[in-house]
């Protein structure tokens, strides 16, 4: 392995360290209950279709791809 494999490894469990800090603070608690989101409730079924965050969460993700292979 070189050192930019090192390098990719480290950041990535930084981001995974402060998204679980956000999670864990409730700092992210609007995430999933964005209007798009369809949620159905009933007596004995519940169905969630996350629209709307995954659009945002794709687009992030797009982002910073696009940004470590610029990067690297």
């Amino acid at each position: 392995m070189d050192r930019q494999t090192g390098v990719l490894v480290i950041g990535i469990g930084v981001s995974v360290v402060v998204v679980g800090l956000l999670i864990s603070t409730g700092a992210l608690g609007w995430f999933g209950r964005l209007p798009g989101d369809i949620r159905i409730e009933r007596e004995s079924v519940r169905v969630y279709i996350p629209i709307t965050s995954m659009l945002i969460a794709s687009v992030v993700v797009s982002a910073l791809l696009a940004l470590l292979r610029r990067l690297f």
